[in-house]
């Protein structure tokens, strides 16, 4: 027996119906509720309302770092770690750091030095670090040799960063960025010739060794609100002030929904 079949066509779901589809409502409420505190932020910005930002222990010992070294007559040394490019949130977030650490080793005259594994890094990381020693008004102490290249290799890169420290023993270490399995060999390294340490990551794995390698650990979206922190920049704490309150918006919804799932009369596990 042989079955014949008209002409399929294919269609949209829910195509023939409506330009709407019902079932991108709940995004379509959540863009606008985001894009509502987005703008509530800004426009608090701009009435001139101040942000304030707990204390970060490991922002706050920029300064102690700095002046540390400074004192020791030592370098300072900042790594962003291997596992990272440009385009990753996390080496974003470390140049944002790098910028204000530029602006406080230019004031006090201390050598900052930034090994890299990307030559893209090493670009912008100079730039950066020069915008840093202008903003102080001592340009003239800005060297570019003391931002470079090394390797590509993870070992390598590691085992390079790691006879510097060596070496050149720096007073301070930062470790903000993309870190993998190097994390810890770097952190032990400059622990053993007892340098301060500020470390942060987004990898949960590697922010362990940190915890236990290094003086201070920022954990998490620490990272990423440090750069506000730092430079108290408005736009910047606006832009933290707003995730907060989503933050707390979903955190609400949560609770909301798992109290209506619990005591929901449709639901019959609780009654006998």
């Amino acid at each position: 027996m042989v079955l014949h079949a008209g002409p399929v066509q294919a269609t949209a779901p829910g195509a023939g119906n409506s330009w709407f589809d019902p079932a991108t409502l709940p995004t379509l409420v959540l863009s606008i509720i985001a894009i509502a505190v987005v703008l509530y932020t800004i426009r608090m910005v701009r009435s001139g309302k101040s942000f304030t930002i707990r204390e970060i222990p490991g922002l706050k010992a920029v300064e102690e770092a700095v002046g540390r070294a400074t004192e020791m007559g030592s370098p300072i040394l900042y790594t962003p770690g291997w596992g990272g490019d440009i385009q990753r949130p996390t080496t974003i977030a470390s140049m944002n750091i790098l910028s204000s650490v530029a602006e406080k080793t230019a004031q006090y005259d201390c050598r900052l030095i930034y090994p890299t594994h990307d030559p893209v890094i090493m670009a912008v990381a100079q730039e950066v670090v020069k915008e840093g020693y202008a903003k102080a008004g001592h340009l003239d102490r800005y060297r570019a040799d003391d931002v470079f290249y090394i390797s590509s290799s993870q070992f390598g890169y590691a085992a390079a960063v790691d006879g510097f420290i060596s070496r050149t023993k720096p007073a301070s270490v930062f470790l903000l960025g993309t870190f993998e399995a190097e994390s810890l060999i770097l952190a032990e390294t400059a622990n053993s010739i007892g340098a301060i340490q500020i470390a942060g990551t987004d990898s949960t794995i590697q922010l362990a060794f940190f915890i236990v390698a290094c003086d201070y650990t920022l954990i998490g979206e620490e990272l990423f609100a440090a750069s506000g922190y730092l430079s108290r920049n408005r736009m910047i704490l606006s832009s933290v002030r707003a995730q907060d309150i989503l933050k707390i918006l979903i955190g609400l919804f949560i609770v909301i929904a798992v109290i209506w799932a619990t005591f929901d009369p449709a639901s019959t596990w609780w009654s006998f």
